[in-house]
Order: structure tokens, then C-alpha cells, then sequence
């Protein structure tokens, strides 16, 4: 397996709208580049480029969401690292069988596919995995 780059950090928020406040001053934006609504995974992003990573602040949609549950338990904060692959399912086979432990395998967003290496395998880090193209950045 190949990581190409870091593509994207997730910041765990209860409040959005605040956390946005808080956040664009310092990226220098005055509002998000990608913002999205994920019913499947019960959150609400926004997305900002840096360079070619992104930079997500998340907002659960739902008390039972993995984000809320995060913030239940750790506060709000840094909640994972994504890193860029070219082939999600490839690299889960090739992991699996290194025994890494995923959390419930590949799950689609956009035109890809993402996966979780579970925490307890990489020091207490969510590590995602998504082979996401970036061709938002051809159009900027």
C-alpha cells in the first residue's frame, strides 16, 4: 500500500456554526470551500483546502453519531487523520492480512470509498483510509 498524502483532519465540534467563528479567522476563509451533509455517517462538515489537504470542523447530526459519541467521551478535538490511497479495498485486503483491524470495512462517500483502521492498532489514532480523487481542486 501506498499513502499518496495527508488528505484530510477532522475536528470533532458540538456547535458547527461556532466552531466556524472560532476557526475561519485563523485559515483565512470566510466560509467553507466543500460544505456537506453525510446522512449515512450523521454528520454535518465544513470542509476547507488547505493546500491539497482538507481541514474539516464536524458537527453530529444525531445524539447517537459516531462524532457525538467522540465528544461524549473525549471532548471535542482532533478526531482523525485521513490518509489518501489510490484503491481503499486493496489496501484493506493488504492490511487485513498484515492484521490490522478496520471498523465495519469500506463505506462509500462521493465517487469513492473510505474505511477506519481501528484505534487500538496505531496508537490510539482513527486512521482513515479513502482513495477520494480531489477534482475540486482542477476547478480552483
Amino acid at each position: 500500500m501506498k499513502v499518496n498524502k495527508i488528505d484530510h483532519i477532522c475536528i470533532a465540534v458540538k456547535n458547527l456554526e461556532e466552531a466556524r467563528k472560532k476557526w475561519e479567522p485563523i485559515l483565512g476563509k470566510v466560509q467553507p470551500d466543500d460544505p456537506y451533509v453525510d446522512e449515512l455517517e450523521k454528520i454535518r462538515v465544513a470542509r476547507y483546502w488547505l493546500g491539497e489537504v482538507g481541514f474539516e470542523l464536524m458537527e453530529s447530526t444525531s445524539p447517537d453519531g459516531e462524532v457525538a459519541k467522540f465528544i461524549e467521551k473525549n471532548g471535542e478535538g482532533v478526531m482523525l487523520i485521513s490518509f489518501n490511497v489510490d484503491n481503499t479495498g486493496e489496501s484493506i485486503k493488504e492490511l487485513e492480512g498484515k492484521g490490522y483491524p478496520f471498523i465495519g470495512g469500506a463505506r462509500p462517500f462521493r465517487n469513492c470509498e473510505f474505511a477506519f483502521i481501528h484505534p487500538k492498532a496505531v496508537n490510539s489514532v482513527l486512521l482513515e483510509l479513502i482513495d477520494y480523487k480531489w477534482d475540486e481542486l482542477k476547478n480552483k
